[in-house]
């Protein structure tokens, strides 16, 4: 059936399940591989709005039904990315269309745009009465965001634009033309000779490019010259750029998710209301808006204006001054000779380090105006700012100038590092920790040869602020930004100062905890410019709440604020009385402010909602200030924006800027070296280990106690390959007493897998595996290089051991049955791509279940999806067995290159088995039995490789050739396996942490002591027959959720085949008369009609 047909009748009988696969379009349409190909992210398809009675025939009334072709103008050659897009955007259209969208995009020699513009109007003038949408790209990759010159190629390229639409409106009959601000290059390459320039920010200058240019257009289309005066032509600019980005290390080489949340972004601000960038949520799930019918038209500037103004908290005049109460405001009688003496009177000069929130950027920007975040207020900064004095700005410096009149080294009104009124503000936007060796040398040349600074005598306050770019970077690459190198490079620049500077006490500010800034981005009504953000500061903004990408963040965010302190307490700055480093932590704890309403307070920040106004950087110097007075060991470590600040004062009794030595603090050390791991256990400590009053007789009310049977199926990963190995000589050995899902050596305060688990609740329970090789297997019935296709075999094994165990009560004993299988049909799949397909995978692991649900009573069966082996590929240890039989034992994956096609197949392949097998467990074929239950356990469906103190993956985890789980990684396998079962299906964490604590492992609650499946995670949920064939397919997220919402009306038999003979007749004269009309349009389409030829994917 056709996808027109197919749409048509789900419109017509509402089917109560949801349509999760993509349709797919006819052999004789272009553009056939690529459709197939995005299907695969569009989980729920719009419902098909009431047919109009005609046409529109204005283009403020049109509708997605109403355009019969997508063109587009503008595009380069060399934007493949901005192709695949379009056919993206072609199908979301398509959804609306029973014809379907056909895209075209210019495949000749490359031409200008206006030349473009040319040839589309010439070829369509004849075209008066169908409606035509043009996508117009204005790509900004070809100017350099930091050019001199840059305002002038903007302007070009609007006057460009002018021309364009002009030709268009004055030629074409029946069009509506959304024009996109696009970009695939985020950070610019070396074309642009001044990215060089190490105190150049080039995702900051290319943002604000991207605001420029964006707005530039917008004052041109707002013009009404561009709506026509019949309605029959109409140009409006798409509300925010289109930007195509890969910069997480852990994004997918091909790009998918990418490219989808694009084409979903452009489809989303074309329809009314316009809604911004993509919802993304986990594992690339897009939610798809669709047209309502309150407003289902094409957004067009007169039947959507657009408000460009910022729906924000008010950026009221704050008072910025502070009130200092302090009475005794004298330097030491004498200049001192410690630092440990130094009075605030006794400065006399002020320096800073950093990035751009000590440059800073966008301090005083006012009136949400965007583009002045670009604008370095050096005056205004918190720990340098010199500007006016305390009653008006508050700044660290204008704090000392109450205390010493001659101060030095501050910053002053705007301008960059290099300006003379920067002075010993040295920061540069968008500087990372390994820019600070460059600063410190800077800085010290300009203090050394300056005849304000007496270098020798003088005492400086230095305060150095670093580690934001850091965080905003690290998933880029997370070795590269790891805590230990990160904090390597601020160690490195303190040395040097440490070394060359004389009377200094350096302020190291903790870094700010910078995950609450989300929550300023999370709320779209303080209409934050997410867009621009997400270019500064990318790897805080893109992780989606929930998903391992966000708990990364968080920990990279706290070892990199432990790896401060640890470095200051080593003692390693205090060893001579003229010089020390104190860390000032008051940023360790960040607490946003919130208005009356709830909502967030954008009066602290600036127009960008990242870097932070004057308002917030009037309490940073307040902190900053308070936190030079506290002693060591005892400072503020949280910062909250909506507490009133008052200013501190040296007292009698402590006169001085607290140091280390003056509070006596007492250093810890370096930690201390953990003693040698001896074993891999665990320790449970739950309070609700008793079994059920009487024997349960539901699978979805069993207590952990209950379990009385243990098995397993699997390949190598379930016999234990290796797992204890110490030497190539022992890989082979099965060490399957250790095995993570059926093992049952020691106890599990030594040895952590899933029966050692369950023995707490069941000391007597059966079927673990003992020891190496098969002699006391018990139902671990794995087999070492096993595919799919060899597991019915071993589910009639298993079935037939527990049969003839006499220690078994087959009957009544409930049994827990993991299936863990997929590896070595994925590892082989390139050498036999027919057998090992994901259909021949669904149809061995179906046959497989089919077997157990019909035959096995009273059991739970466990099915983990195959584990996402992309990861593996980072695995490397210098040694014969990892270079050489790793390549050996999974040459699908890891031999193909980083970018091949042979790669990306297989990464596809990957994924969609991880699909198929959901499909299978959650389509409802396995819920017609009270006393069985499969549930998904989905901790392997997203790779997180564990890595060590340096963020280089962990070797220890794996065996000697790098493939197979060590011991130490077995063990994590069954505490991930042992909490998935103990959350709810829907809220599963579908990642696995490798963290190997002790103290891991979840607990029943009092309010749910069962065994969480499906029935049971959602109580409104009741038992349906099992049905006769698959269902649709499920959803790809995080997550494992329940595919379909249960129908849960009863309906006859005969009632059921009445509608399917109905439906059938129904669809084959529907098809017929689509079929018949089609014919028809397309005849009167041919008539002088001159064809633009498309690219295919």
């Amino acid at each position: 059936m056709t996808r027109s047909a197919l749409l048509f009748l789900v419109a017509i009988f509402g089917v109560c399940t949801q349509l999760t696969d993509a349709f797919s379009v006819p052999k004789n349409e272009p553009f056939t591989e690529e459709s197939e190909e995005s299907g695969s992210y569009m989980p729920v398809l719009c419902s098909p709005l009431p047919a109009p009675s005609a046409p529109s025939s204005s283009v403020h009334t049109l509708t997605p039904a109403d355009v019969s072709a997508l063109y587009v103008l503008g595009l380069p050659q060399s934007h493949r990315e901005a192709s695949r897009v379009v056919v993206r955007v072609a199908e979301l259209l398509s959804m609306f269309n029973l014809e379907g969208v056909t895209p075209h995009v210019n495949s000749q020699q490359p031409r200008s745009l206006l030349e473009d513009a040319e040839a589309l109007s010439l070829s369509l003038s004849h075209q008066t009465t169908e409606w035509k949408l043009v996508l117009l790209f204005v790509p900004a990759d070809s100017m350099c965001a930091c050019s001199p010159h840059v305002s002038g190629d903007v302007t070009a390229a609007v006057q460009e634009v002018k021309a364009a639409l002009r030709i268009l409106k004055n030629t074409l009959h029946h069009t509506l033309v959304q024009v996109v601000v696009w970009s695939t290059n985020p950070q610019q390459d070396n074309r642009c000779e001044c990215v060089t320039s190490n105190s150049i920010n080039q995702r900051l200058q290319m943002a604000t490019l991207l605001k420029t240019l964006q707005d530039s257009l917008s004052d041109v289309l707002e013009d009404p010259t561009w709506q026509s005066e019949n309605s029959d032509f109409a140009a409006v600019l798409q509300s925010e750029p289109a930007i195509l980005d890969d910069t997480s290390d852990s994004v997918r080489k091909d790009n998918m998710p990418d490219l989808n949340r694009v084409a979903v972004q452009l489809w989303g601000n074309m329809i009314q209301p316009s809604m911004g960038q993509a919802e993304v949520t986990g594992n690339s799930l897009i939610s798809i808006p669709c047209p309502t019918q309150e407003r289902p038209f094409l957004r067009t500037q007169r039947n959507s204006p657009t408000d460009r103004a910022l729906n924000s908290s008010p950026l009221e005049e704050s008072f910025m001054g502070t009130e200092l109460n302090c009475t005794d405001r004298s330097p030491s009688p004498t200049t001192p000779t410690s630092v440990h003496e130094l009075r605030p009177g006794d400065i006399r000069v002020v320096a800073a380090l950093g990035d751009s929130l000590t440059a800073a950027n966008g301090v005083g920007a006012k009136n949400d105006n965007l583009l002045l975040v670009i604008n370095e207020y050096r005056g205004l900064s918190w720990s340098i700012g010199g500007d006016g004095d305390i009653t008006n700005v508050t700044t660290l410096p204008n704090i000392l100038k109450e205390f010493s009149s001659n101060l030095t080294g501050f910053s002053e009104g705007i301008g960059n590092h290099n300006t003379p009124t920067a002075f010993l503000n040295q920061a540069v936007a968008g500087a990372k920790a390994g820019d600070m060796v460059r600063q410190v040398q800077v800085l010290v040349d300009k203090m050394k040869t300056d005849k304000r600074v007496d270098f020798h005598n003088d005492w400086k306050v230095i305060t150095m602020f670093i580690g934001g770019n850091d965080i905003c970077d690290f998933c880029t690459d997370s070795i590269f930004f790891s805590p230990r190198n990160v904090i390597g490079r601020i160690r490195e620049a303190l040395d040097i100062l440490h070394r060359e500077v004389p009377r200094a006490i350096v302020n190291l500010v903790e870094l700010l905890d910078i995950v609450p800034l989300r929550e300023l981005h999370n709320d779209k009504t303080l209409g934050c410019p997410t867009w621009f953000v997400s270019l500064v500061c990318p790897c805080i903004l893109k992780p989606k709440d929930g998903s391992s990408e966000l708990h990364k963040v968080r920990d990279f965010n706290a070892a990199y604020q432990l790896s401060m302190r640890e470095l200051i307490d080593s003692g390693r700055y205090d060893t001579h009385d003229n010089f020390t480093v104190v860390l000032q932590p008051f940023f360790r704890e960040v607490f946003l402010p919130y208005l009356e309403d709830g909502r967030p307070d954008r009066s602290y920040f600036s127009p960008d909602c990242f870097h932070l106004s004057q308002k917030a950087h009037t309490l940073m110097a307040r902190a900053l200030w308070n936190n030079m007075l506290e002693p060591v060991g005892n400072k503020t470590f949280t910062q909250d924006f909506t507490a009133g600040i008052e200013l501190k004062c040296p007292s009698e009794s402590s006169p001085f800027i607290r140091t280390a030595i003056n509070s006596n603090y007492s250093f810890p050390g370096p930690p201390p070296t953990p003693a040698p791991v001896t074993n891999w256990g665990s320790d449970l400590r739950c309070a609700n280990t008793a079994p059920s009053n009487s024997v349960p007789t539901s699978a979805h009310k069993v207590r952990p106690a209950d379990l009385k049977v243990v098995a397993a199926l699997g390949d190598s990963l379930t016999a234990g390959f290796g797992a204890k190995a110490k030497n190539l000589l022992q890989l082979r050995t099965e060490y399957r007493g250790v095995a993570w899902s059926i093992g049952g050596d020691k106890e599990l305060e030594t040895v952590t897998t899933l029966p050692n688990i369950l023995k707490k609740f069941n000391p007597d329970i059966k079927g673990m595996s003992m020891g190496q090789g098969k002699r006391q297997s018990g139902f671990n019935v794995a087999v070492s290089g096993a595919k799919v296709a060899g597991i019915p075999g071993q589910v009639r094994r298993l079935i037939d051991l527990m049969k003839n165990d006499t220690k078994v009560d087959f009957e009544n004993d409930w049994k827990l049955v993991t299936l863990f299988i997929g590896g070595n049909d994925l590892c082989q799949y390139c050498n036999d791509r027919a057998t090992l397909s994901p259909q021949n995978y669904s149809n061995h692991m179906m046959t497989s279940l089919d077997m157990l649900y019909k035959e096995v009573p009273r059991a739970i069966v466990n099915v983990l999806n195959i584990l996402e082996i992309e990861g593996l590929r980072r695995i490397k240890r210098d040694s014969l067995g990892c270079n050489v039989l790793q390549q050996f034992v999974c040459p699908c994956f890891l031999l193909p290159g980083e970018d091949s096609p042979e790669l990306a197949e297989v990464k596809r392949i990957n994924r969609q088995l991880q699909v198929e097998t959901e499909k299978l467990v959650y389509g409802g074929r396995y819920d017609g039995k009270e006393d069985f239950a499969v549930v998904m356990q989905p901790y392997f469906e997203n790779t997180v490789v564990p890595l060590n103190a340096d963020a280089r993956p962990d070797d220890t985890y794996f065996s000697e050739d790098c493939f197979h789980f060590s011991e130490r990684g077995h063990a994590d396998m069954a505490t991930a396996l042992w909490n998935n079962m103990l959350e709810p299906v829907g809220k599963k964490q579908s990642y696995n942490n490798f963290r190997n604590s002790r103290d891991s492992l979840k607990c029943p609650t009092e309010e749910h002591p069962y065994i969480f499946t499906r029935v049971n995670s959602f109580p409104i949920t009741t038992t349906t027959p099992a049905p006769e064939t698959d269902s649709t397919s499920p959803p790809t997220q995080t997550t494992a959720q329940p595919l379909l919402p249960d129908c849960t009306d009863s309906v006859p038999g005969w009632a059921a085949a009445v509608l399917a003979v109905t439906g059938l007749l129904i669809g084959w004269g529907v098809t017929w008369l689509l079929l018949s009309c089609r014919e028809k349009r397309s005849k009167r389409k041919m008539t002088g009609e001159v064809e633009i030829k498309s690219i295919k994917f």
